[in-house]
């Protein structure tokens, strides 16, 4: 048999938080479940590494939980002003 040295990264949303979606996915070779916090609110972020790790025990399995945070965002309005663009 040979040893993966990679691990395979999922992003889970909405289409992908079921129990059964997530047992799917471990067995398909997932090891960890990456969540966006860009999207959802904490509540379903938690409930979802919660029901990750219950699959992955129930199925005797290690998979890890990865959140992506969302860096700074630059918000910008709309103006007359000429906006100069450098190099």
């Amino acid at each position: 048999q040979m040893t993966r040295r990679t691990k395979i990264v999922c992003t889970l949303g909405p289409a992908s938080t079921a129990e059964g979606v997530i047992r799917a996915l471990i067995e398909a070779g997932m090891d960890v479940a990456r969540l966006n916090t860009s999207h959802g609110t904490l509540e379903e972020h938690s409930a979802t590494v919660q029901r990750v790790r219950e699959v992955s025990r129930s199925m005797d399995r290690h998979t890890g939980t990865m959140m992506d945070l969302s860096g700074p965002k630059l918000r910008t309005l709309p103006t007359t002003l000429p906006l100069p663009v450098t190099e």
